[in-house]
Order: C-alpha cells, then sequence, then structure tokens
C-alpha cells in the first residue's frame, strides 16, 4: 500500500519568494533525477502564509527510505540545502495512507 509524506516548511517572513525561486531553479533540478516522487508542491495563502507544503507518494516505507538516502547522498541536492535551510523556521513531517474511500493520486 503506497504511503504519502506531507512535508510542510514554515519560513522566516518575507523569504517566501527567496524560497520558491531557490527551489524552482536548484532545488527541483536536483530533485527530479531522484524519480517522480513528488505528488504535489503548494504555497499558502489565506491562513497558512510563509509555508511551503510537499506531499511525496512512496510505494512502501523502504522506497521513502530510499529515496531520501539517495537525495540526501546528492552533492546538487545537498548545494540547494545548505541555501534552503537558513530560510525555515520550523519543518513538520506526516506520513500518511489513503483513506479506504475516495480519489488517491
Amino acid at each position: 500500500m503506497a504511503i504519502y509524506e506531507l512535508r510542510t516548511y514554515t519560513l522566516y517572513a518575507g523569504k517566501l519568494g527567496e524560497a520558491v525561486e531557490l527551489y524552482r531553479s536548484v532545488g527541483w533540478p536536483a530533485l527530479e533525477k531522484h524519480g517522480d516522487k513528488l505528488v504535489g508542491y503548494f504555497t499558502g495563502d489565506v491562513g497558512a502564509l510563509n509555508k511551503i507544503v510537499h506531499i511525496w507518494k512512496f510505494e512502501d516505507d523502504a522506497d521513502r527510505r530510499a529515496h531520501w538516502n539517495r537525495v540526501y547522498a546528492d552533492d546538487d541536492f545537498m548545494a540547494f540545502a545548505a541555501k534552503f535551510r537558513p530560510l525555515i523556521l520550523t519543518q513538520d513531517n506526516q506520513l500518511m495512507m489513503a483513506a479506504p474511500r475516495g480519489p488517491t493520486p
């Protein structure tokens, strides 16, 4: 059964634009070579200001761990992370499974 990882990054006030541009120009190119696991990438508008939310889909926990191990071993991604991390106030990760009814990505 697939698992979904919800990653929410709360950024320092005023850093959202910089973070989105950094992700677009450096982060995504580093991540996309490790497979098509990203389901969605969102920014907050009302009530979720200064937030970036990612949803990732994995076959199972072993697939999830293997994916992140590959990503964290990648020099291009780590160069991105070194620039992105100072923009983050907090990070929250949640693992979820699809509900028994309703659409799934």
